[in-house]
């Protein structure tokens, strides 16, 4: 089946000048590029990326959560509290502080369920979990004890769509529709 992705490599990898690393593993699958930019964003659109919404704050905030329990975090002394929706959405504000930080490559890719293969690709979230052979277990070591003792988002390299809604709704947040091409 067809489809179509979105992926942003975040300012940690633009930074650290692997952009084409990590586009050469897309395009030596057979993925195809179908619209791509370099842009520094504004707040207001990362905040439509990172949606203001209790139930997806929670998601997050139960994870940080055990991500402090697992490492001895004290999340009150760090965080101030241990409601898991007040600290998801101190986490989209991390978010949203990092993905503003420096300038981001973001593209589209198309191909036979590209939505998973992507996925599978990156890795794992914690890069430090990433298994070797993905993008974040060759190029990061970030755990996610280091982004919670300092109070910060985990970089991890790259964002990639979860699922077709999730690709369909970013692929109109990012992108125009005269700027994608079918060739």
């Amino acid at each position: 089946m067809m489809q179509r992705t979105v992926v942003l490599i975040k300012p940690d990898g633009v930074k650290r000048g692997i952009v084409g690393e990590i586009i050469s593993r897309f395009e030596k699958v057979g993925l195809k590029i179908v619209s791509a930019k370099l842009v520094w964003v504004e707040k207001t659109l990362v905040g439509k990326h990172y949606k203001d919404d209790d139930a997806y704050s929670k998601i997050v905030g139960e994870r940080t959560l055990e991500n402090y329990q697992k490492y001895g975090l004290d999340p009150k002394e760090k965080l101030g509290t241990t409601d898991p929706i007040g600290i998801g959405k101190l986490v989209r504000n991390w978010n949203m502080e990092f993905m503003t930080s420096g300038p981001l490559f973001a593209m589209i890719l198309e191909g036979s369920g590209a939505i998973a293969l992507v996925r599978k690709m990156i890795g794992h979230t914690y890069p430090a979990e990433a298994i070797p052979g993905t993008i974040r277990g060759d190029y990061s070591l970030e755990s996610a004890y280091q982004a919670n003792s300092e109070g910060r988002t985990i970089r991890n390299l790259v964002h990639a769509s979860g699922n077709e809604e999730e690709a369909e709704f970013e692929r109109k947040l990012w992108f125009k529709e005269k700027d994608i091409y079918t060739y």
